[in-house]
């Protein structure tokens, strides 16, 4: 059966998609739903995926431990293991994973698709992974969230902006 929630976190509300088994929940999709609410069914049964979640956004947690069901092609999969490898407070480019993975430099792009696919935000950190020159590329929660997420973790350092029209 599947069962989903929504959570709310400092980055909008989380919403958690998974399979009910006889273990439990296993997660199959954690996105940011934006504007889109869903009705809850069987909250409870993400109750430790959402302690996890909100100790990861507490800071008293650098590395998920959450079933999730696998999904995509044979090559997204390989991909993803790779993005699943980024620790914590670091980032990596797309054509590092592709070396990493033998991949020839025209294969970025691919690699850039099967990171975009990933279905798991947070729990598979494909926020990580930013462009060569160290550009925010596309990311399923837009942008800001993955400059929040970053320096959330340390891998970015805060902004500081001047308020404007402050008397000196």
């Amino acid at each position: 059966m599947t069962a989903w929630t929504t959570i709310a976190s400092p980055v909008g509300d989380l919403l958690l998609v998974g399979e009910e088994t006889a273990d439990g929940i296993t997660l199959t999709s954690l996105s940011m739903p934006g504007q889109r609410k869903a009705p809850a069914v069987r909250p409870a049964a993400f109750s430790e995926i959402a302690r996890q979640v909100e100790a990861y956004f507490a800071g008293e947690l650098t590395r998920f431990d959450i079933p999730f069901t696998e999904g995509g092609t044979d090559f997204q999969r390989r991909v993803w293991r790779a993005v699943e490898e980024i620790p914590f407070g670091s980032t990596t480019t797309y054509g590092a994973i592709a070396a990493k993975l033998g991949l020839p430099r025209e294969r970025i792009q691919a690699v850039g698709a099967a990171v975009g696919a990933n279905p798991l935000l947070l729990v598979r950190p494909c926020h990580r992974v930013i462009g060569a020159d160290g550009s925010m590329r596309g990311y399923a929660g837009g942008v800001e969230r993955k400059v929040w997420l970053l320096t959330h973790e340390g891998a970015l350092q805060p902004s500081l902006v001047a308020p404007m029209g402050g008397s000196r």
